[in-house]
């Protein structure tokens, strides 16, 4: 086991725990082990800001820690909460027979990314719940499951962004042991695991850690709770908590790759920034299990120092997601031009998303009423992931509807093209694979009755200028966390069915073509028609030549000689009106010939090199 991720909290062997917490606001710290016979409490000895002691409990004894005698809170680096939030900490045994001891992961170029909520994916809501499904995904073609934060949370309904005990898997989905399994059988079946976790801020409700230290700073402010205090007095220790929980993750529970939400609500000015510091340790960490291990920003910066390498002045990131890429795909084909849309809309945002990844490089931002983002033309699309739909794109709307509710079937078979076709790393979210018509509204199960009405009066004053669309769907409610429920079964059916086929394909394609699984942009040539919206690429791989056709408009339109040409072979065609396998012969001088793209169109030609 790492020394650095145990350090911290209670950690048991051979019968007796070694208790550890920083507590430097406090003169005495006592460990009340509950399950004692009776309520016990022992001392721990101060070891400069920290105290520290070795006592006789086992795993799953149960136990306070009592600050000068007075304040009773659970373990800040718990790791299991059986009792929620506001219970007891609870030891844990971290044996666990593993499977997948010839793991080493999978490089990143390779990962075909799919987003889900344990609570909502299956129906009973659960780690062992989501192994169930996991056959699924190999079927599908996905590579990595990429896991919404399961750090234990109020309640049993919540996006997970509320977590408050960051060391401790979310008892209702199964605790540690549950999360354990749910990563051995990934792994047993090839699939890299991506968690998400939360190192902004903590949740409003269970949050404890203020009475052990300044783990929180006023300095700074976020939209979502205090800000961490990651550079200021103390600031070492702070850090120290969050690195050893990125350790805890990888190197105990085999996770593959960390996403790092919304890391523009981090707040660090000193000469090593902390995501600098903590991705090294992860690599590091990573090299000494043998295995790859990838650290993935959420970043509304649009600052390529996020994943350029020390080196170059960056933080050293393996990748980040891009969401001009999805803003520009979205306003594009819904015409939204509400909040941040407004800055994208027109045909050459998405050439522009395309060809560089940022879309916002530098240049004025109506949204934001200045400028806004640095280029990342010259970043590799390896360290750029793309999607179509998300989390935070479905949920943050007024009642979580999904895309299927304002495009077509032609239209979602278009945007999965868009990013699966395209040179960056393609994330799914849950249900999108087959058009699931659930919604994914944001929910909550607060036992503060104070704390869930503010946050629904949060949600009706956000959306207080969306005029005759009703009410957003109640977070409080345990109906919108049940309406979020996906079913997989709806695959087989409709429209659901030909969306669903439509994935594979593109996912089989990206995989198995070599011009399509190579990930750079020196092989890639785009030519853009701005009149028709039309979009051409060209992948290349040593003696193979992929064009890619993509029809953004409702009316039907001519591909014209330059840009296709010769005899091709049809690997797909989204409107089924060209026969996968097939041959086309396009001649310059027969416009008889020319490819012709439906309304929302894709067709995707092979072309033989000599």
């Amino acid at each position: 086991m790492n020394s650095f991720t145990h350090d911290i909290g209670a950690n048991t062997k051979d019968g007796t725990t070694s208790f550890r917490v920083w507590a430097p606001l406090a003169t005495s710290v006592e460990v009340e082990l509950v399950d004692a016979g009776g309520a016990l409490k022992i001392a721990l000895q101060r070891d400069g800001e920290y105290f520290d002691g070795v006592l006789p409990a086992e795993s799953g004894d149960r136990y306070w820690y009592w600050l000068d005698g007075a304040v009773r809170r659970p373990d800040p680096a718990s790791r299991s909460q059986p009792d929620g939030v506001h219970g007891a900490s609870q030891v844990i045994d971290p044996s666990f027979l593993w499977s997948d001891g010839l793991w080493r992961g999978i490089a990143l170029e390779k990962y075909i990314f799919y987003e889900l909520h344990v609570g909502t994916f299956t129906p009973d809501g659960t780690f062992d719940g989501a192994i169930s499904r996991l056959d699924y995904l190999c079927e599908l073609g996905i590579t990595a499951v990429e896991l919404m934060p399961v750090a234990q949370f109020p309640g049993e309904r919540n996006w997970g962004y509320d977590g408050t005990f960051l060391f401790a898997p979310q008892n209702s989905y199964g605790g540690p042991d549950g999360l354990k399994r749910l990563v051995d059988a990934c792994h047993t079946r090839g699939l890299a695991v991506t968690l998400d976790v939360v190192y902004n801020h903590l949740g409003p409700e269970g949050n404890y850690l203020h009475a052990f230290g300044p783990y929180f700073t006023d300095r700074y402010r976020t939209p979502w709770g205090d800000a961490v205090n990651f550079d200021g007095p103390n600031s070492d220790q702070v850090r120290h908590y969050f690195i050893a929980n990125a350790l805890y993750w990888i190197s105990e529970f085999h996770v593959d790759a960390l996403r790092l939400d919304a890391i523009h609500g981090i707040y660090d000015f000193s000469a090593l920034h902390i995501l600098q510091e903590l991705t090294d340790a992860v690599h590091r960490t990573g090299t000494s299990l043998g295995r790859r291990v990838h650290v993935i920003a959420e970043s509304d910066l649009n600052d390529v120092r996020v994943i350029s390498t020390p080196a170059a002045g960056g933080y050293g990131l393996d990748a980040q997601w891009n969401d001009d890429f999805h803003h520009a795909l979205r306003a594009l084909l819904t015409g939204d031009r509400t909040r941040y849309y407004n800055d994208f809309g027109l045909f050459c945002h998405l050439v522009k998303g395309f060809k560089e990844g940022f879309v916002l490089s530098g240049g004025y931002s109506s949204f934001r009423c200045r400028r806004h983002g640095n280029s990342s033309a010259a970043v590799p699309p390896t360290r750029l992931v793309a999607f179509s739909q998300n989390h935070d794109q479905i949920g943050n709307r007024m009642r979580g509807e999904r895309p299927g509710d304002h495009l077509s079937t032609q239209q979602l078979k278009l945007a999965a093209a868009s990013v699966l076709l395209s040179p960056y790393l393609p994330l799914l979210f849950m249900g999108e694979e087959y058009a699931e018509s659930a919604p994914f509204p944001y929910f909550v199960s607060h036992g503060d009755a104070e704390l869930l009405e503010s946050v629904r009066r949060g949600r009706l004053e956000e959306f207080a200028g969306f005029t005759g669309l009703g009410a957003p769907t109640d977070p409080g409610s345990e109906a919108a966390f049940l309406s979020a429920k996906v079913n997989q079964e709806r695959r087989h059916h409709g429209d659901h069915h030909a969306v669903y086929t439509f994935y594979r394909e593109l996912i089989r394609l990206r995989k198995e073509c070599a011009a399509l699984a190579r990930i750079d942009r020196e092989a890639m040539q785009i030519v853009a028609c701005e009149e028709e919206q039309v979009l051409t690429i060209f992948r290349c791989s040593d003696y193979n030549q992929v064009i890619c056709l993509f029809n953004y408009s409702g009316e039907s339109r001519i591909c014209r000689p330059p840009l296709v040409i010769g005899t091709l072979q049809v690997l797909l065609d989204s409107s089924g009106t060209q026969a996968t396998g097939s041959h086309v012969t396009v001649e310059a001088d027969r416009p008889e010939t020319f490819p012709t793209l439906a309304p929302f169109g894709v067709i995707v030609y092979s072309k033989e090199q000599f």
